[in-house]
Protein backbone atom coordinates (compact mmCIF):
# COMPACT_ATOMS: atom_id res chain seq x y z
CA UNK A 1 0.00 0.00 0.00
CA UNK A 2 1.51 3.28 -0.91
CA UNK A 3 0.98 6.66 1.09
CA UNK A 4 -1.95 8.69 1.02
CA UNK A 5 -0.40 11.70 2.50
CA UNK A 6 3.47 12.38 1.99
CA UNK A 7 5.64 14.04 4.33
CA UNK A 8 4.90 17.46 3.17
CA UNK A 9 1.34 16.93 3.21
CA UNK A 10 1.45 15.33 6.64
CA UNK A 11 3.16 18.14 8.20
CA UNK A 12 0.56 20.99 6.70
CA UNK A 13 -2.64 18.56 8.11
CA UNK A 14 -1.22 18.47 11.51
CA UNK A 15 -0.60 22.01 11.48
CA UNK A 16 -4.06 22.43 10.33
CA UNK A 17 -6.21 20.19 12.81
CA UNK A 18 -3.48 20.64 16.06
CA UNK A 19 -2.40 24.13 15.70
CA UNK A 20 -1.92 24.79 19.32
CA UNK A 21 0.99 21.54 19.39
CA UNK A 22 2.06 20.98 16.00
CA UNK A 23 5.54 23.45 16.23
CA UNK A 24 6.46 20.54 19.06
CA UNK A 25 6.64 17.50 16.48
CA UNK A 26 8.54 17.48 13.27
CA UNK A 27 7.99 15.20 10.57
CA UNK A 28 11.74 13.86 9.84
CA UNK A 29 11.23 10.89 7.68
CA UNK A 30 8.23 9.21 6.56
CA UNK A 31 8.02 5.65 4.46
CA UNK A 32 5.39 2.75 3.62
CA UNK A 33 5.49 1.32 6.74
CA UNK A 34 7.84 3.64 9.10
CA UNK A 35 7.55 7.23 10.07
CA UNK A 36 10.74 9.28 12.53
CA UNK A 37 9.33 12.45 14.35
CA UNK A 38 11.39 14.88 16.25
CA UNK A 39 10.18 16.63 19.37
CA UNK A 40 11.66 19.64 19.92
CA UNK A 41 12.57 20.03 22.95
CA UNK A 42 11.73 23.14 25.31
CA UNK A 43 11.66 23.79 29.18
CA UNK A 44 7.71 23.47 28.88
CA UNK A 45 8.77 19.42 28.34
CA UNK A 46 10.91 19.14 31.47
CA UNK A 47 10.74 18.26 34.60
CA UNK A 48 12.85 18.05 38.37
CA UNK A 49 16.54 17.13 37.26
CA UNK A 50 16.28 18.06 33.99
CA UNK A 51 14.51 15.08 32.27
CA UNK A 52 12.04 14.95 29.49
CA UNK A 53 8.28 14.77 31.18
CA UNK A 54 6.57 11.06 30.61
CA UNK A 55 3.29 13.13 29.02
CA UNK A 56 5.81 14.92 27.11
CA UNK A 57 7.41 11.32 25.71
CA UNK A 58 3.71 9.91 24.98
CA UNK A 59 2.88 12.62 23.53
CA UNK A 60 5.38 12.20 21.38
CA UNK A 61 4.47 8.30 20.79
CA UNK A 62 0.98 9.49 20.24
CA UNK A 63 1.48 11.35 17.49
CA UNK A 64 3.81 9.40 15.98
CA UNK A 65 1.19 6.39 15.46
CA UNK A 66 -1.65 9.06 14.47
CA UNK A 67 1.05 10.25 12.23
CA UNK A 68 1.42 7.11 10.46
CA UNK A 69 -2.46 6.32 10.10
CA UNK A 70 -2.61 9.42 8.85
CA UNK A 71 -0.25 9.09 6.12
CA UNK A 72 -1.23 5.72 4.83
CA UNK A 73 -5.07 6.23 5.29
CA UNK A 74 -5.50 9.50 4.28
CA UNK A 75 -7.44 12.45 6.43
CA UNK A 76 -8.80 10.90 9.15
CA UNK A 77 -8.58 13.42 11.76
CA UNK A 78 -10.85 11.66 14.06
CA UNK A 79 -9.04 8.39 14.47
CA UNK A 80 -8.52 7.91 18.61
CA UNK A 81 -6.22 6.45 20.52
CA UNK A 82 -7.81 3.08 22.20
CA UNK A 83 -5.00 1.59 23.75
CA UNK A 84 -1.40 2.79 24.77
CA UNK A 85 1.24 1.21 26.65
CA UNK A 86 4.61 2.96 27.51
CA UNK A 87 7.87 1.37 29.14
CA UNK A 88 10.27 4.06 30.36
CA UNK A 89 13.85 2.84 29.82
CA UNK A 90 16.15 5.11 30.95
CA UNK A 91 16.29 8.68 31.85
CA UNK A 92 16.07 10.93 28.41
CA UNK A 93 18.87 14.12 28.35
CA UNK A 94 16.68 17.14 28.78
CA UNK A 95 18.84 18.73 26.74
CA UNK A 96 18.24 17.08 23.59
CA UNK A 97 15.28 16.75 21.46
CA UNK A 98 13.78 13.51 21.38
CA UNK A 99 13.48 11.17 18.39
CA UNK A 100 10.92 8.49 17.80
CA UNK A 101 10.97 5.89 15.23
CA UNK A 102 7.33 4.18 14.47
CA UNK A 103 6.50 1.26 12.55
CA UNK A 104 2.72 0.25 11.92
CA UNK A 105 2.37 -3.51 12.57
CA UNK A 106 -1.29 -3.99 11.87
CA UNK A 107 -3.01 -1.40 9.77
CA UNK A 108 -6.74 -2.41 9.07
CA UNK A 109 -9.94 -1.26 8.24
CA UNK A 110 -10.55 -0.27 11.87
CA UNK A 111 -7.82 -0.96 13.85
CA UNK A 112 -4.32 0.08 13.39
CA UNK A 113 -1.21 -0.99 15.69
CA UNK A 114 1.80 0.52 15.82
CA UNK A 115 5.31 0.22 17.85
CA UNK A 116 7.65 2.90 18.76
CA UNK A 117 10.98 3.24 20.40
CA UNK A 118 12.18 7.10 21.35
CA UNK A 119 16.02 8.23 22.05
CA UNK A 120 17.34 11.13 23.03
CA UNK A 121 19.36 12.94 19.92
CA UNK A 122 22.69 10.98 19.09
CA UNK A 123 21.80 8.45 21.26
CA UNK A 124 21.13 5.21 20.07
CA UNK A 125 19.78 3.22 23.12
CA UNK A 126 16.08 3.90 24.08
CA UNK A 127 15.01 6.01 26.59
CA UNK A 128 11.42 4.78 26.29
CA UNK A 129 9.34 2.16 24.56
CA UNK A 130 5.06 2.46 23.04
CA UNK A 131 2.92 0.40 21.45
CA UNK A 132 -0.65 2.19 20.52
CA UNK A 133 -3.46 0.75 19.34
CA UNK A 134 -5.86 3.20 17.00
CA UNK A 135 -9.41 2.96 16.15
CA UNK A 136 -10.28 4.33 12.96
CA UNK A 137 -13.71 5.57 11.87
CA UNK A 138 -15.38 3.44 9.08
CA UNK A 139 -15.10 4.90 5.44
CA UNK A 140 -18.03 6.83 4.62
CA UNK A 141 -18.48 7.90 8.15
CA UNK A 142 -18.94 11.34 9.11
CA UNK A 143 -15.90 10.90 11.45
CA UNK A 144 -14.34 9.91 8.28
CA UNK A 145 -14.86 12.89 6.34
CA UNK A 146 -14.11 15.12 8.73
CA UNK A 147 -10.93 17.12 7.92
Amino acid sequence: MSLALNKEELTEYLAQVFPQVHQDFVVEALSEDQITMRLVVEERHLRPGGTVSGPSMFGLADVCVYSMVLARKGRQSLAVTTNSSLDFLRKPDGAKDMIAHCKLLKLGRSLAVGDVLIFSEGSDKPVARASMTYSIPPEGSAAAAFG
